[in-house]
Parts: structure tokens; sequence; C-alpha cells
């Protein structure tokens, strides 16, 4: 096996970020030693948002990309809880998506303050992740006054990894005991119009090129949810396209799979500037 191809070692992140002062509101910033590809990395954790998972999937992930040579964006948000009564500081709308705006926003002050230039940021987000992500890539069109709207980093590319891209379908098929109600906190006929600000597919066109990664052996996220937007995207002149992939829906997330592999060539094609 090539050194380039060995499990990366754990590591500390170069710096610690709070973008808000709940403790769920920070990213990770790595930098490597040598800076040999170009752009950033915005890692968005999975979990079917929930709080029982957080950034700590991320970071093998964050550990072989910038062994490799990337800037790491490894970010952290509210999520939702199980608990009897919340509390305000729980994730689910708003939270969690004014989260991730605000956590890739808080990108460009903290590079500034490393002395790194940004280059392309490209998302690189699993399951609800890749909801989260290529909704981020859709933030300039939201209405003024909706959660994340104006977008101070502007997302030039998502690499969705088997992500929850059809919020409403998503919501159909019951996916992870109703993830994605509990996400929202009302069905779409209790609230239309916070579903139509939240669900990728209701954005599009956004302009954004998405790869839309998908294993063949996922019994998790279906495959149809990748399937849905990617189709919905091309019908309306964005550049996606979907990618099938070998293993299951943690190949992706696993460095040294091919299903990883795949990963890192999507992102070395979204980074290089246009």
């Amino acid at each position: 096996m090539a050194e380039n191809d060995e499990a990366a070692p754990a590591r500390e992140p170069d710096a610690l970020h709070h973008y808000g002062p709940n403790p769920s509101q920070y990213a990770e910033l790595y930098v490597p030693s040598e800076r040999r590809l170009p752009g950033v990395v915005v890692i968005i954790h999975g979990g079917f948002w929930r709080d029982s998972y957080d950034a700590s999937l991320g970071r093998p992930l964050a550990a072989d990309l910038v062994r490799r040579g990337w800037v790491v964006w490894n970010l952290e948000y509210r999520r939702t809880t199980d608990a009897a009564e919340p509390g305000p500081d729980a994730g689910g709308w708003p939270q969690t998506f004014e989260d991730v705006a605000a956590g890739i926003d808080a990108l460009g002050p903290a590079l500034e303050q490393a002395g790194l230039e940004a280059g392309n940021v490209v998302v690189l987000g699993h399951s609800a992740g890749g909801h989260l992500g290529t909704w981020a890539a859709g933030r300039h069109k939201l209405p003024a006054g909706a959660p994340g709207a104006g977008p101070v980093v502007k997302v030039a590319g998502v690499v969705s990894q088997a992500g929850v891209l059809e919020l409403w379908m998503a919501s159909w098929l019951k996916l992870s005991h109703s993830a994605a109600l509990k996400l929202m906190g009302a069905t779409a006929e209790e609230d239309a119009r916070r579903w139509q600000l939240a669900d990728p597919v209701r954005m599009l066109p956004i302009g954004v090129p998405v790869i839309a990664l998908h294993g063949k052996s996922d019994s998790d996220v279906p495959s149809a949810l990748s399937r849905a937007y990617t189709d919905a995207a091309r019908a309306q002149g964005d550049p996606a396209r979907m990618v099938w992939t070998t293993g299951d829906h943690y190949a992706l997330i696993t460095p040294g799979t091919p299903a990883w592999d795949a990963c890192l060539v999507a992102l070395a094609e979204l980074a290089v500037p246009a």
C-alpha cells in the first residue's frame, strides 16, 4: 500500500473556533504542513441531525485530508435531542440551519487569522451533513429574513456522501424513526414554508455543482434521495451528478476504502478554481 493511502494517524486540530455561545457552536481548523491542494474542505458530519452524533465523526476524515495537503474546517452545530424537554439550546428548525450558515461564514475570519487564502470552499457532507451542505450551497436563493439567508462565504461545490438530499421524501419514508420530522418540528402540511426553505430540492436551481456519491449497499439512506436531487438539478440546468460507490453507508467516511477514494477524486474536481 502506498504511503499516501495508509490510514492517517489521529491528530488534534490546529485551532478551535467558536462562532456562538452554545457548546456545539464551534469548528476545528486543520492546516497542513504543506498546502498541496487548493481550496478548503468544510466537513459536516451526519447522524440524522441528532445530538448522539457529533464532530468526532469528521475527525478521521480531517486527519486524512490534512495529511494530503488540504485545509479543513470540521464543523459542529446544534442538533436535535430525544429529551422530553429539549430546552432553548437544542437544535432543529431553525437553529441547526442557522448554525451551519454561521459556522461556514466564520471560516473567513478564521482563515484570515491563520494567514490563509480560502480559494474554493467545498463542502463534504455525510448523510444529514450532505443535506445541510447542499442546503448551504443554495443559501443565496433564500429570501431575506429566512434562516441562513445572505451568505458571506460562498460554497463552490458539494460532495454529498449518501446525503439526505430530498427532505420531504425522507419524512415520507420515516427514515431513522422520523428524524426529518424531528428536525423540522412540524409536518409539511402544518408549515409548508419552512420545509420549502429547508429542502435542497425545493431550492433548485442553485448554480453550484453537487456530486452525490451513494453506496450500492447503503441500507440507511435510500439512493433514491440522491437520485431525486441530481435528476431534479440537471433538469433545471444545475451541474449535478450521482456517482455509485461500493460499500455501505459508512464506507464513504472510512479512509482507505474505495468509496473514500471516490470522495477524494470528487473533492479535487470541485476545489480546482474555475
